[in-house]
């Protein structure tokens, strides 16, 4: 081991002195940095002490699928911990898996669903890792029901960039344990995760389908049918206005009871899984977004749109349906590298999400405001999904007792300023309205507006957490100075 050690501490000393390009994955942010993979805890300490040893700032990064600037370090280097990806352990008495931090939401599925069981939570995509999934703390489809993945884990070992690993759960370190979930990696890199995953009885769920002609008749379908249902997940046509605002369509899922499936043992293999890699059997769906990008235009979306609103409402009169668990839930995955049809072109072209979450009580009416000044300011978001969210107990939690409405916004170099303008303005009016925001999205927010959508005594807290894990301040990127540095320095 101390050979292989110090051939990979030469190695990270010279990974030190090349830069790659690193960007968030919506493509308009990222910089160049020296980027460092260690394979193990021993290298991943030795990458820390390179790093104090050289002053040399790190920013954590897992698949790079958070959209902005999460993983990005634009003054130092990137820690990429995706090649420690071994699944250590997994109890099939008890659905808890024990793993790397590069272990993927993907490897993770196909390892435990043949065995009967689902992670408990997943993201719309099934490629990030499960130490940035844990870092940004995500949510699901069905965040209202069971939570975040922070509530699905059970315990972590984290190293801090002083070269002490702890372990933290809800009974030891606990601070850190509810500080370090969603702390986007400033405390301390995840090395051993352990996650409570949910028994299925079937690899399919059942899915049925309901079209909303505003958002309030949206919020009221949700707040009916949310305590019966495991998954519920909105989309909206953002460019309809007056009174069809918020026009849409309800996904819900829902599990299988134990025998409802006459053949489990075919639906939880992996192969009844594969998302298709052909539309109608024939054209590639690799080469999808190039179609797409003949319609990335204000006219033509406008009309991908409308059309998925009329077919929404003819799904919505047909009867409940069964679809495969990784079909419903990974729908981002469908075409291939679909971001492409944004542009290719760096820090120039590309998309934005922003996703305000707003307290219940002031939810309509924020997020109906919300389109109206999308539509005035001529920047429709081109995507919009809408959530039911829960509180949950961690320091820098984006989740309120309320609704998120994710909103995928095209970049263009003329028009750049002009759209973070209008995410400044919309940022003030969910901040009023006591709503927050998800770093793992967001590529906007400052640390002025960190200070007054997080509570004082978190972020108090988590500045002085910040001070005892990381004296030397190694953990940093554009993240950090953007949002955080200001109160957390």
């Amino acid at each position: 081991m101390g050979g292989a050690l110090s051939g990979f501490a030469l190695r990270a000393r010279t990974a030190a002195e090349n830069l790659e390009y690193v960007e968030g994955w919506g493509m308009a942010v990222g910089a160049f940095s020296p980027v460092l993979r260690p394979r193990s805890v021993e290298e991943l300490l030795e990458c820390f002490r390179v790093a104090r040893e050289r002053g040399l700032s790190l920013t954590l990064r897992g698949g790079g699928n958070s959209y902005g600037d999460a993983s990005v370090n634009s003054r130092g280097a990137v820690l990429d911990c995706s090649r420690m990806n071994r699944v250590l352990a997994f109890d099939l008495a008890t659905g808890v898996a024990t793993l790397e931090p590069g272990v993927t939401i993907e490897k993770l599925w196909k390892t435990i669903l043949p065995l009967g069981f689902w992670p408990r939570v997943v993201s719309g995509t099934m490629f990030p890792t499960v130490a940035g999934a844990l870092a940004a703390n995500i949510h699901g489809k069905n965040n209202f029901a069971v939570g975040t993945i922070g509530d699905a884990c059970l315990e972590f070992d984290l190293a801090l960039p002083t070269g002490e690993v702890k372990t933290c759960n809800r009974e030891r370190n606990t601070d850190l344990f509810h500080a370090a979930i969603g702390g986007f990696g400033l405390l301390g890199a995840f090395t051993r995760i352990v996650l409570q995953t949910k028994r299925v009885h079937s690899g399919d769920v059942r899915v049925s389908a309901a079209s909303p002609r505003t958002l309030r008749e949206m919020m009221d379908w949700f707040e009916e049918h949310k305590h019966e249902s495991d998954y519920l997940v909105g989309w909206i046509d953002c460019f309809a206005g007056e009174d069809s605002a918020g026009r849409g369509l309800i996904h819900r899922a829902d599990y299988l009871e134990p025998g409802e499936d006459p053949h489990p043992e075919r639906t939880l293999r992996i192969d009844h899984q594969e998302l298709p890699a052909n539309i109608l059997g024939a054209f590639p769906k690799s080469q999808v977004w190039r179609i797409l990008r003949l319609f990335n235009h204000d006219l033509g979306m406008r009309s991908i749109n409308a059309a998925k609103y009329v077919a929404g409402r003819l799904e919505s009169m047909a009867p409940p349906y069964l679809q495969s668990h990784a079909g419903f839930a990974f729908l981002l995955d469908y075409v291939p590298n679909w971001k492409w049809a944004y542009g290719q072109q760096r820090g120039d072209y590309g998309l934005i999400q922003y996703q305000p979450f707003v307290p219940h009580e002031h939810a309509h009416a924020v997020h109906c405001e919300i389109l109206a000044r999308c539509r005035r300011a001529g920047h429709v978001p081109y995507l919009g999904v809408f959530k039911r969210h829960r509180p949950d107990p961690f320091w820098l939690t984006h989740a309120v007792d309320g609704w998120s409405f994710a909103l995928d916004f095209k970049v263009s170099p003329s028009r750049r300023h002009e759209l973070w303008k209008l995410c400044g303005e919309l940022t003030e009016l969910v901040i009023q309205a006591g709503g927050r925001f998800y770093f793992a999205k967001d590529a906007v927010v400052d640390a002025r507006d960190t200070a007054r959508f997080l509570p004082r005594a978190r972020l108090e807290a988590f500045a002085a957490l910040k001070r005892s894990c990381d004296p030397q301040q190694l953990l940093d990127g554009d993240l950090y100075r953007r949002a955080f540095r200001e109160w957390c320095a």
